[in-house]
């Protein structure tokens, strides 16, 4: 603050700095966008479907979102082995905007849709309902045995997959009690099961020994299934609940190839400054021998590729399912969206998240109607399929780096870390150059913004993140009265560009051999 001189001597004033550090903008929090489990978790108990809720591991996601399961008949399990891929591949932080798994009920395709809510499967035992917790089915169901009674206590035993409950000395009563073993007390804890007194009579005098199941879900009459294009895109209109997050870099639909979708999602992206790791559909195959799955080469025509904020990648991969050690066939884009986080944090998002060094955790191999030719590959790299391939002594690797589609307006685009480049670097700048609203629009405020940004892409420079030699010729800041007119400054507007030579990725390795004829030794 202006020093006041009373007396003579030395005073020190101490002057405001100009300079603004820039921080830079992170590059890979992923949106998770779909059905989660319907009776699980904070989300379901305290209904907040459709908000964004973020997490930073996958404990994080059992606790909202109540963790792995079965899929069911028509209910997918996408969201939740997405987000357990996304963290095992090298994901630190996700938002999760999870839609509540509805019947589509419609009598005849001319009739409007209604939805109804699942109703979960229940039984009741020794007159007592057991109302399941989890996604049950006829040939996966839940069981409940009532054994070793006497009068009105026994023990409690439930089962489901690899999950078993025991609970020891449970007693019912009547009438009033605190006492810490009734039933709806101790089975309050139980991550299978809620009890309640069977046709609301109220709790039994004694228990009944016996044992049941809990089977399939009760389908209504004609319900088609869970899914609705319009639960997808509600969550990509304008004011949503993911809309209004600070910052998201990464969108993942898992499973969901509905055209109206990606497009919304595409749009959502470009709006947002993100980018939408997309997943072909399941029936796409790598050829002809597995006829009549389509070929992947026709399938991309039907991709939305208007903007190049998206890359689309193939196929499948096969995976262990950690609650039955099963094979399974998942969609990709779970675990690319961690090996994107991964490459971020070890190289930087100028690097292409591809080659041989991002070998994907947690998977056997591709399945069979997706494995790749170098030759079959060529045929559809230039249309914007990233595809997946496994190679001796590395795994199951990211073989592709190319935004989705092939728009010739957009070819500046076409490789994913070019675009992600230029992401990051507008969302850099859009969240630290807030501080020059309002402040005089003249030489000093234009040589302060010159400054800011030149320091933060010099450090991107030293950091290799661009092509060139020397910083002038990797990128250049432009803020002066060239670039802000006096009809500029009269409209309150300052205009300040910044151009970069982007790193390309070396996507084809040409080495040249040639014989030395006529050498004497």
């Amino acid at each position: 603050m202006p020093v006041t001189p009373t007396y003579p001597g030395l005073y020190i004033e101490e002057l405001p700095s100009s300079s603004h550090t820039i921080t830079p903008a992170p590059t890979s929090i992923t949106a998770f966008v779909g059905y989660t489990h319907p009776f699980k978790g904070l989300c379901a108990a305290e209904k907040r479907w459709g908000q964004a809720i973020q997490i930073f591991n996958f404990v994080d996601y059992e606790r909202w979102f109540g963790g792995l399961y079965q899929p069911t008949g028509d209910i997918d399990a996408n969201v939740a082995n997405a987000v357990y891929q996304f963290f095992l591949n090298g994901g630190t932080n996700a938002y999760v905007v999870a839609l509540k798994p509805r019947w589509v009920i419609q009598a005849s395709p001319a009739t409007t849709p209604t939805r109804q809510d699942l109703d979960p499967g229940s039984i009741d035992l020794s007159q007592i309902a057991f109302t399941a917790k989890e996604l049950t089915s006829g040939t996966d169901p839940m069981s409940i045995t009532i054994r070793n009674v006497n009068g009105d206590t026994a023990d409690i035993l439930i089962s489901f997959e690899t999950t078993l409950e025991l609970y020891r000395g449970v007693k019912v009563a009547t009438g009033a009690s605190t006492d810490k073993n009734l039933i709806q007390t101790k089975l309050k804890s139980s991550s299978l099961v809620s009890v309640s007194p069977a046709g609301g009579a109220g709790w039994p005098a004694t228990f009944t020994q016996g044992t049941a199941s809990i089977g399939d879900l009760t389908v209504p009459t004609n319900a088609h299934g869970t899914f609705l294009a319009k639960d997808f895109t509600d969550a990509f209109d304008t004011d949503t609940s993911l809309d209004k997050v600070d910052i998201f870099n990464l969108l993942v639909v898992p499973g969901v190839t509905d055209n109206a979708v990606m497009s919304k999602a595409l749009e959502f992206c470009r709006d947002n400054r993100a980018f939408f790791i997309m997943d072909p559909a399941t029936n796409w195959s790598a050829d002809d021998t597995f006829s009549p799955m389509t070929k992947v080469e026709d399938g991309i025509a039907t991709v939305p590729n208007a903007y190049p904020n998206g890359a689309l990648y193939f196929p499948y991969l096969k995976t262990q399912d950690p609650l039955t050690g099963d094979i399974v066939e998942q969609p990709p884009s779970g675990f690319v969206a961690g090996i994107y986080a991964r490459t971020d944090t070890n190289r930087g998002v100028w690097k292409a998240p591809a080659g041989l060094e991002t070998s994907i955790l947690n998977t056997t191999g591709v399945v069979d109607s997706g494995r790749m030719t170098d030759m079959r590959q060529g045929t559809v790299n230039d249309k914007g399929v990233n595809v997946l391939r496994s190679f001796p002594g590395s795994g199951t690797v990211v073989w592709g780096a190319r935004t989705v589609g092939s728009n010739p307006a957009l070819r500046q685009w076409r490789y994913v870390p070019v675009r992600r480049t230029a992401l990051f670097i507008e969302n850099t700048l859009m969240r630290n150059l807030g501080w020059v609203v309002f402040e005089p629009n003249d030489e000093p405020l234009w040589t302060a913004i010159r400054v800011s940004v030149e320091g933060f892409m010099l450090s991107l420079f030293r950091q290799s993140a661009f092509e060139g030699r020397t910083p002038s010729q990797a990128f250049r800041v432009l803020c002066d009265n060239t670039t802000t007119t006096d009809q500029d400054v009269a409209g309150g507007i300052v205009n300040v560009v910044v151009a970069f030579r982007p790193l390309k990725p070396a996507e084809f390795v040409i080495i040249k051999i040639s014989q030395l004829a006529g050498q004497v030794q």
